[in-house]
């Protein structure tokens, strides 16, 4: 199966002030995944988000979208949730979503019809008629997103969308992102929180300080890290664990022991060298979360 573009950045650069804020990057976003763009605060996301929306323009380096003959930007097919969360606080909620989405083309009647829809979907049809400057910030945070999709757009661009989000809406984010994909809609999510979106994107790009990082299948990524996490639950003494020259670093306590194994050592092998040692209950082998590759790749 053909995996199809639909959007390519191909050796971006861009500066402020002589610092350079990206550096040469270059990656793919494929039709219908969600792509995580992945960085620490300041990495230089929201400044390639800008890029590739138009509102920076590049030093050097190309942005192209395929939805596009001449591979340019059609405002009309993206939507986009800012970082910055900013409304019309002195306008009403139904007529601000009319009016962002009549700027993307979108006819005023449909436009209606759809903001009620997703009003109701996200209980909040109350307030259609209330000013902006009413609603909570968690409120105003789904209206935006409302804005961000409701012309049905095939790209959409979340920068830090879970940020200043309880639990609670942090979980009905992450279920309204599956729901785009699962209507064929890209999404391109920016975060720095990697226990948010370490389940729900397909691939990822991680940069720092401007730079390349780490790119690629999510899985792939985990499957080929160097070192793996191994937990047993066990009865006996378990402190000689932490002593085994193949185990990087443990945690040992209460009949369980969380290990991290020493680059380069298989998991069997690390097994092999404690049978008849210890009385095993269950024991778990994987590798390590997002967030941990993550600290690690930046520190490093």
């Amino acid at each position: 199966m053909t995996t199809k573009t639909i959007l390519h950045v191909e050796n971006v650069r861009k500066s402020f002030d002589g610092t350079k804020a990206v550096d040469d990057v270059s990656f793919a976003v494929y039709k219908g995944e969600i792509f995580g763009l992945l960085g620490p605060n300041g990495a230089g996301k929201t400044t390639l988000i800008r890029m590739i929306l138009g509102i920076f323009q590049p030093d050097s380096g190309e942005i192209t979208f395929s939805f596009s003959p001449d591979g340019t930007l059609l405002p009309g097919r993206v939507g986009y949730l800012p970082e910055e969360r900013g409304l019309y606080d002195n306008r009403k909620v139904c007529d601000t979503l009319v009016f962002l989405a009549s700027l993307k083309g979108l006819d005023a009647r449909v436009a209606r019809e759809r903001a009620l829809l997703w009003l109701q979907r996200l209980q909040l049809e109350k307030y259609c008629s209330r000013n902006i400057r009413e609603l909570s910030k968690g409120m105003q945070q789904k209206i935006q997103f409302i804005a961000a999709i409701l012309h049905e757009p095939e790209l959409v661009i979340l920068d830090e969308p879970f940020a200043g989000l309880d639990p609670i809406n942090q979980e009905l984010f992450r279920d309204l992102i599956v729901e785009l994909k699962a209507r064929g809609t890209t999404v391109l999510l920016s975060a720095h929180q990697m226990h948010l979106v370490e389940d729900l994107v397909d691939r990822i790009f991680l940069m720092n300080k401007g730079h390349q990082v780490l790119y690629g299948e999510l899985r792939e990524i985990k499957r080929n890290w160097r070192e793996d996490w191994v937990t047993i639950d066990f009865r006996g003494d378990g402190a000689f664990l932490s002593e085994n020259s193949l185990v990087k670093s443990a945690q040992i306590s209460d009949g369980r022991a969380q290990l991290i194994l020493k680059e380069g050592v298989r998991p069997e092998e690390f097994l092999s060298s404690i049978v008849g040692k210890l009385e095993i209950e269950q024991i778990a082998i994987k590798k390590p979360p997002l967030h941990h590759i993550f600290v690690e790749m930046v520190k490093g």
